[in-house]
Formats: structure tokens, C-alpha cells, sequence
């Protein structure tokens, strides 16, 4: 076991697990913030997105140890009223909803360092989050109007 401490959604956490824990269940059954979720294990979904320092970061195989002393963003860290959340719910994106907040976070972390991504930029970034619905269109179409939102203009 091991304490290891990390800004999680803005707050200072301390915790008592061992070393090599993947954050995912960290968040999940430690901290009991299920918002994160699983879906593969294997970082190719994209179902556990989470930010680390801002970055997307596939928290199913990221160890507990590496995140000491980073911060740490979840879709319960951006509050219900993000820009990119607002362009989900503007452009009804979710259908099973499964995927989405692992989705919402890549977007997120998109659009807080691309001011106007091209679909070209969306599509890069948004790659590796699977989709079984297919909303992608609905996705990228939200991707430009969240940019929009965040930047102040709609």
C-alpha cells in the first residue's frame, strides 16, 4: 500500500492503495465517483477518460503511483455546465450514453487547447474514443459547437 496524493477536481486527496492500482478503480471504488467507467481495460475505447494535468488520460491503465502529485479532472469535475457538456445537450448526442463521458473529457481537453479545431483536429482527437451507437457526426458536430460556446460566441 501506498499514500499517494493528487488534486482531484480541485481538491487535495490523499489515498491509501497499492502502488499499481489503475486510477479507474481508485475513482471508482475508492472515491466512489462513478462517472469514469470501464469499459475495455486496455486503453482502447476511451470509455475511461480522464484529465492528467489536462491531458486525456486512459485511467484504466494508469497507475495510481504515477498520478501522485498531479491533478486530476473527471466528468464530475467539470460541473454539469462545461461548454462541451452544453454543446452534448444543444446537439443530443448520447444515445446508449455509455461512452460519453470518456468522450466529453477527450472533447473537453480538445477544445480548452485548440480555439477552432477543424473536423480534421476532431477527428484526430477524438480517434481512439469508440462509439457503438455511431453518433460521430453528432459528436463532431458538437466538438465545433462546444469550441464556440468556450470561446464565448454562441
Amino acid at each position: 500500500m501506498a499514500a499517494i496524493t493528487f488534486t482531484l477536481n480541485g481538491k487535495s486527496q490523499t489515498i491509501d492503495v497499492p502502488a499499481e492500482m489503475p486510477l479507474l478503480w481508485v475513482l471508482r471504488d475508492t472515491l466512489a465517483l462513478t462517472g469514469t467507467k470501464f469499459g475495455c481495460g486496455m486503453a482502447l475505447c476511451g470509455a475511461c477518460t480522464v484529465h492528467v494535468d489536462g491531458a486525456p488520460t486512459r485511467s484504466c491503465i494508469t497507475q495510481a503511483s504515477s498520478v501522485a502529485g498531479k491533478k486530476i479532472t473527471t466528468i464530475e469535475g467539470l460541473g454539469g455546465n462545461h461548454p462541451v457538456q452544453q454543446a452534448w445537450v444543444r446537439e443530443d448526442v448520447p444515445q446508449c450514453g455509455y461512452c460519453q463521458s470518456g468522450q466529453i473529457m477527450t472533447a473537453a481537453a480538445l477544445v480548452a487547447k485548440t480555439k477552432n479545431p477543424t473536423d480534421a483536429d476532431i477527428d484526430e482527437a477524438m480517434r481512439g474514443n469508440i462509439c457503438r451507437c455511431g453518433t460521430y457526426q453528432s459528436i463532431r458536430k458538437a466538438v465545433h459547437l462546444a469550441a464556440t460556446l468556450q470561446g464565448g460566441r454562441a
